[in-house]
């Protein structure tokens, strides 16, 4: 069996084709896209859609939508240079689960011996209260979590 490459294949298969020219044509205009935006905001942006003219992007969050939406004038006026079809921008806001890195739990993060004794000391020096008790045995914790990892 010859080896063919995907693109060819692609552009032979009749609904392949046009599922191939609608991703080739995202392409496009996501690279136009990328090159009118500042970098950052360009990162932080994709291409959802395109239909009727309209280019739906969007953005990571609120911030990076409100910033692409006042810079939608200049953005489209350099798309429109390249592809005159597009007649406007729609933004909106959708977060990507890579956007926002995962918080480390609780029970993984380390405190440093000064802010250990620190710590320690503020807790001597308060009166018996709940946030005594509770510095004392966070103290307490870290202090036999660090003799068991020795």
């Amino acid at each position: 069996m010859a080896a063919h490459k995907i693109g060819e294949i692609l552009a032979d298969s009749g609904k392949l084709k046009v599922l191939s020219h609608a991703a080739r044509r995202l392409a496009e205009l996501e690279r136009l896209l990328s090159e009118a935006a500042p970098s950052a905001l360009a990162e932080a942006t994709r291409i959802k859609s395109f239909r009727a003219g309209t280019l739906v992007v969007s953005a990571d969050n609120a911030a990076v939508a409100a910033k692409l939406r006042q810079l939608v004038p200049r953005l489209l006026s350099h798309i429109r240079e390249r592809d005159p079809e597009v007649t406007g921008i729609r933004v909106e806001v959708q977060p990507t689960p890579l956007a926002y890195p995962r918080a480390v739990s609780p029970g993984k993060s380390a405190i440093g011996t000064a802010a250990l004794a620190g710590f320690q000391d503020l807790a001597e020096r308060l009166s018996d209260s709940p946030l005594k008790t509770a510095l004392r045995r966070l103290v307490q914790r870290r202090l036999e979590k660090g003799r068991k990892e020795s």
